[in-house]
């Protein structure tokens, strides 16, 4: 199986191309992230892929770091438009150039926690990166509260190298795990079909 960076580069001219397929949830998970947002915050999101979702909220922060471990992706970020707070780069949420960045006022992530092979270590790095009151907000997919069937499908397509690694958790295991890194869990929401989880934490 090829390493998550390797197999997220390579997806992502393909991911670029594709549609948000839930434009309401899309927009309301937009808003209910900005009502949590600072404008003066400094603000770095992990897991940005292309970078649509930066480029909607750079406007609501002072400064926005979007990273993600895919160069594929973020050289097709990198191409797009831009404001002068917005900056895109290449970073694992443990990298030492990070770290040396921090301390963040809020790190955001996306459709990315269910797609970390250890979350309580990604959940770590960002404490990390968080001064103390800072916000972590998040949207996971907690697949164990979805269908039964996608698990199986997800293995076979794992297997054809067709898809990447996949936390099989639900949401209280999610929320577990962010109260256990440090956290208090401000809002936790179901957003769109129903086993996706949206997440406002404050670093203790």
């Amino acid at each position: 199986m090829p390493t998550a960076a390797t197999f997220w580069s390579k997806a992502a001219p393909k991911y670029a191309k594709s549609k948000i397929k839930d434009m309401a949830t899309y927009e309301h998970t937009l808003a209910r992230t900005r009502a949590f947002l600072p404008a003066e915050a400094k603000a770095l999101e992990i897991g940005c892929g292309t970078g649509t979702t930066a480029l909607k909220l750079a406007g609501d922060v002072r400064t926005l770091l979007a990273t993600d471990i895919a160069h594929g992706m973020i050289g097709i970020a990198q191409a797009k438009p831009a404001p002068d707070n917005l900056r895109f780069a290449t970073h694992a949420p443990d990298d030492a150039a990070l770290q040396e960045l921090a301390p963040f006022d809020a790190v955001l992530a996306f459709n990315l926690l269910h797609l970390v092979p250890n979350l309580p270590e990604t959940l770590g790095a960002v404490s990390g990166l968080l001064r103390p009151g800072g916000r972590f907000i998040s949207k996971s997919t907690c697949l164990r509260d979805g269908s039964m069937f996608l698990p199986p499908l997800i293995w076979v397509m794992q297997k054809l190298g067709k898809a990447p690694y996949v936390g099989n958790f639900d949401a209280a295991y999610l929320e577990g795990a962010i109260t256990e890194a440090g956290f208090r869990i401000e809002v936790a929401e179901t957003h769109g079909n129903g086993f996706s989880r949206f997440v406002v934490a404050t670093k203790l």
